[in-house]
């Protein structure tokens, strides 16, 4: 099973970054996205950006897939 998360670019350093979502940072590559910008929010699979997502979107993602955590840590 393949899973791409939601992160927004919290620093860039070339190709390198970092991405961050609820407090929780992660190193990304940013080689697949054009004139990536912090702020933004990016889709990451494997530690690699693969696709920009508009603001809207990311957060309404990150707000299901926090739903979702809430309720598995029910169990």
């Amino acid at each position: 099973m393949c899973l791409a998360i939601p992160l927004m670019i919290a620093e860039i350093n070339g190709n390198d970054a970092i991405g961050e979502r609820s407090g929780i940072r992660r190193k990304i590559r940013l080689d697949f996205i054009e004139n990536p910008k912090v702020g933004e929010y990016v889709i990451v699979h494997a530690g690699f950006a693969i696709e920009r997502l508009g603001a809207d979107e990311a957060k309404a993602s990150i707000a299901a897939a926090e739903e979702v955590e809430d309720e598995l840590r029910k169990l």
